[in-house]
């Protein structure tokens, strides 16, 4: 069997996934924190990712996501338990670093057009405070554009004594769906961990996708709640 056959079969398996995380409204915006314990984030219910892109369970990587929104932006909260950090020894954090994915990274795939689901935005944050934002159109050819600028911003610090990192982005919204927010608005979306080096390296995400993290049609949704 061919290797698109197979992938095309492991999507159709893991098609629309089950997962639903509600982004709760604030009136207003706030300082972009990664402390799970400020204000802002103790009103954000979160939801976990604890399994690999297959639905195996990955033993200590119980990773937290938050999410809150205003007029505005999207903000995402990250609280990603590691056993050893995977970090690039040359952190840049003023402009994107391309293959930001090749350490520890959170990210964030979603997209707003649910008639063309294989156009999305991809967000990353890294332990160290870097980032990168791309635009993706996976069909009819697959297509990133890493010069896309979204206009988000991140913030990340590490806990060693927990051995915990806490990553944190606000997105603008309209970098994501080209117009405004507005309550009971709903996207496509997946969140998606890398942690650890060499042959240990660990895969976390919130939606098993039956084969790698690009699979748009194992998206959850978000759903923007008041």
């Amino acid at each position: 069997m061919k290797l698109t056959t197979l992938l095309l079969a492991a999507a159709a398996l893991w098609a629309d996934g089950p997962g639903r995380i509600e982004s709760r409204y604030a009136s207003k915006d706030a300082p972009l924190s990664a402390d799970p314990g400020a204000a802002f984030w103790k009103g954000a219910k979160g939801v976990f990712a604890e399994n690999d892109q297959l639905g195996k369970p990955t033993p200590g990587h119980r990773t937290e996501i938050r999410s809150r929104w205003t007029d505005r932006d999207l903000y995402i909260l990250f609280i990603c338990p590691y056993e050893k950090l995977n970090l690039k020894s040359d952190p840049v954090t003023d402009k994107d670093t391309f293959k930001l994915w090749e350490w520890d990274v959170a990210e964030v795939f979603i997209g707003a057009d649910f008639d063309n689901i294989h156009h999305y935005r991809e967000y990353q944050v890294s332990p160290q405070n870097e980032w990168i934002d791309l635009d993706i159109e996976r069909k009819p050819v697959q297509k990133t554009i890493p010069e896309w600028n979204s206009g988000f911003t991140v913030k990340a610090k590490i806990d060693e004594s927990k051995k915990i990192w806490y990553g944190a982005m606000k997105i603008p919204i309209s970098s994501i769906n080209g117009a405004s927010a507005k309550a009971g608005q709903e996207m496509r979306a997946n969140f998606y961990r890398f942690q650890g080096p060499g042959p240990k390296r660990a895969a976390i995400s919130w939606q098993p996708t039956g084969s790698h993290n690009h699979i748009p049609e194992a998206f959850g949704r978000l759903v923007l709640v008041k």
